[in-house]
């Protein structure tokens, strides 16, 4: 079973990553947790709940917890204070402690929602990401970061808390819609842009066996993303300096998701279009050629088609950019690939650079 280590001290953990891992979660959790936890609240949505809950839920059992399940609503308008507020209404009525545990099944909007609800909930309860989209299992359920959003910004209430164990099961991915297994393999990309030309250059030369699920491609995608976030992870765990990579295309993609009320893009589409964007920025700085921006765009492209961002506002989209979490001094730092596999950061780019850039990007 491939195992990647996020080696963070006292705050260390372990990403699991094999088929049929799900039957086991209940063992690993144990594992992980030891005898004196008791019991497990189940977090889900109804879809994710009516497919994998029982299984979920009977593991749990099988390994000695006492299972409690709240479900929240679908889709990322639902990763919301009022939601996290319900969820602590439901800890608290059952008098969870802090020696139990919150066990978050289901894609980023799940995970970020539970584990923040973890990490302040009697300032900190245990819990487990057990990631069922593609993006949650090479993305979000890695590294600690959960958040709840707001009507001006995404991700901008939140905390840096890290799981139990990551146990990640490829073989759940099959139930996934079409447009739900793009939106992963569009953050996929992401890691190969910043890190590893050589990942960038198996996915696009492997698009159709990933889109298809193939599992020998898509176990190895899992495995070498979560290998290059727990890498970064360990080095920067509260994302001071390096870690702020790993916002390569954040920047644009989280202010139109914010533009458009969570509703018109999933997070990897969103990506996406912000990828272009942040290439087209840096050929205009000079810092790309155009060669390697169309490589980019050919990949995206592959991936399949994004919904269409032309209906926004661009000046809406540049005030949500400007009230993103990783504004410092009142300016907008954008990671810029230099080229596939290298990006640096940069806070300086001219305002008339962004909206040229946003145009052509997204036109």
């Amino acid at each position: 079973m491939p195992t990647v280590p996020v080696k963070l001290g006292s705050r260390s953990y372990e990403i699991l990553i094999s088929a049929g891992l799900l039957d086991e979660l209940g063992g690993h959790a144990r594992n992980s947790l030891g005898a004196g936890c008791g019991r497990a609240i189940l977090v889900s949505n109804m879809t994710v709940g009516r497919l994998y809950g029982e299984r979920s839920v009977a593991s749990l059992r099988r390994s000695g917890f006492k299972v409690y399940r709240f479900s929240i609503g679908d889709g990322e308008r639902f990763k919301s204070l009022r939601t996290a507020e319900s969820l602590f209404g439901f800890l608290i009525e059952h008098g969870i402690e802090r020696s139990d545990v919150i066990v978050a099944l289901g894609g980023g909007v799940v995970g970020d929602l539970a584990g923040f609800v973890a990490a302040t909930y009697l300032r900190g309860i245990r819990f487990i990401q057990v990631p069922t989209t593609l993006l949650a299992q090479i993305d979000s359920s890695v590294g600690g970061k959960t958040a709840v959003n707001h009507a001006r910004g995404k991700n901008l209430i939140g905390a840096f808390y890290q799981p139990a164990v990551v146990v990640i099961d490829p073989d759940v991915l099959g139930t996934l819609p079409a447009r739900q297994t793009q939106s992963g393999l569009y953050e996929a990309l992401k890691y190969g842009v910043i890190l590893d030309r050589r990942l960038f250059n198996r996915i696009s030369d492997n698009i159709d066996r990933l889109k298809t699920l193939e599992s020998t491609e898509l176990e190895r995608l899992v495995a070498r993303c979560c290998s290059l976030k727990a890498g970064v992870v360990a080095r920067d765990e509260r994302e001071s300096d390096r870690r702020k990579i790993l916002n390569f295309g954040h920047t644009v993609g989280h202010a139109l998701e914010a533009v458009s009320n969570y509703r018109s893009f999933l997070h990897g589409e969103a990506v996406a279009h912000g990828m272009r964007a942040a290439a087209r920025i840096a050929e205009r700085l000079g810092l790309l050629n155009a060669d390697e921006r169309e490589k980019l765009d050919f990949a995206i492209c592959r991936v399949g088609k994004l919904p269409s961002a032309k209906t926004l506002a661009l000046d809406d989209i540049i005030l949500a950019i400007h009230r993103d979490k990783k504004v410092q001094a009142g300016r907008s730092t954008f990671v810029l690939p230099v080229e596939i596999g290298t990006v640096v950061m940069r806070s300086d780019v001219p305002p008339r650079v962004i909206r040229a850039a946003l145009k052509d990007a997204l036109k």
